[in-house]
């Protein structure tokens, strides 16, 4: 693509290995970034990596792992340089009744989730400073819109965007631009895990049908790239989701009066379950999580 801003520019991308992460590194290097792609599930980093048309770097770390995303800090900026754009990716999902979720899955999920965009903002922010860059929070419906059975991911992507929101207003006489990226349903493993799951296939088919679609990630990936490009506060995709926005303060009531005539069929049908962490990026982190317990770590 010709005359992309970001054309010979070091982009990092979190939780790359996959899915929407995976559409917008192929998205941005068809724009002529460098890419680091930064995830615990390395060999698949690699792949990608090795695909790309313009430099990439992979770089195996755990977002929540403060000290493994510095040291990438200083790969990347080695290898690369200075990165003027950083996607904070990274996510991982779980589903089913509160009362029956086990809590350290639930943790995890707002670990990954919170925790991780912060720390990796902490590790780049010098660079983002330096360059005068841009930094593209990937948040989600959810952020607008809390669901029932969704209470560890609605939880941690409204808490992403308060933490964007506080971020940009703290950086941006620095030069520094904060964007938020509300995205609904995409094509992905983790959605396509969620759907197995009838309680979870409901609550999306039930959302009004400009919502309830499921978008290609490649489509997601381009939307995302021109948000860079022209360094937006906000994305909505699809679009629709911008007059979600507009009536989120009305929603809780809605959503609470749907819930009360769907709930009690789905637990009398025996439906309201916990899910696990959902898709192979959830499967890969529960992996990961368990290798750190280990004594040794691995």
């Amino acid at each position: 693509m010709q005359d992309s801003p970001l054309e010979d520019r070091t982009v990092v991308v979190t939780g790359a290995a996959r899915g929407v992460g995976a559409a917008l590194a192929r998205e941005l290097a068809r724009r002529g970034a460098r890419l680091a792609l930064i995830g615990h599930e390395l060999g698949a980093l690699e792949s990608l990596a090795a695909s790309l048309p313009t430099p990439a770097l992979a770089v195996g770390a755990d977002v929540t792992d403060g000290d493994a995303l510095e040291r990438a800090a200083v790969l990347v900026r080695s290898r690369l340089g200075p990165p003027s754009v950083v996607v904070a990716n990274a996510g991982i999902a779980q589903g089913g009744p509160f009362a029956l979720t086990d809590m350290a899955s639930w943790r995890r999920v707002i670990d990954v989730n919170i925790t991780g965009s912060a720390l990796t903002a902490s590790a780049f922010l010098p660079d983002l400073v330096r360059t005068s860059g841009y930094h593209l929070q990937i948040a989600s419906l959810a952020s607008i819109a809390a669901a029932p059975l969704m209470s560890a991911y609605c939880a941690s992507k409204a808490g992403v965007e308060a933490f964007a929101h506080a971020l940009r207003a703290e950086v941006a006489h620095q030069g520094v631009a904060v964007g938020i990226a509300y995205l609904n349903w995409t094509d992905t493993d983790m959605i396509r895990d969620a759907d197995r799951h009838a309680v979870l296939r409901e609550l999306r088919a039930r959302m009004p049908p400009p919502v309830r679609s499921v978008l290609p990630p490649e489509l997601v990936a381009t939307r995302l790239a021109r948000a860079v490009e022209r360094r937006r506060t906000a994305v909505y995709v699809p679009a629709p989701l911008r007059l979600v926005q507009a009536t989120r303060a009305a929603l809780p009531a809605v959503i609470m009066r749907r819930s009360r005539r769907a709930l009690p069929r789905l637990e009398a049908a025996g439906q309201l379950t916990p899910t696990g962490l959902l898709g192979a990026g959830g499967l890969a982190d529960d992996v990961e999580a368990r290798r750190r317990d280990l004594p040794d770590g691995g």
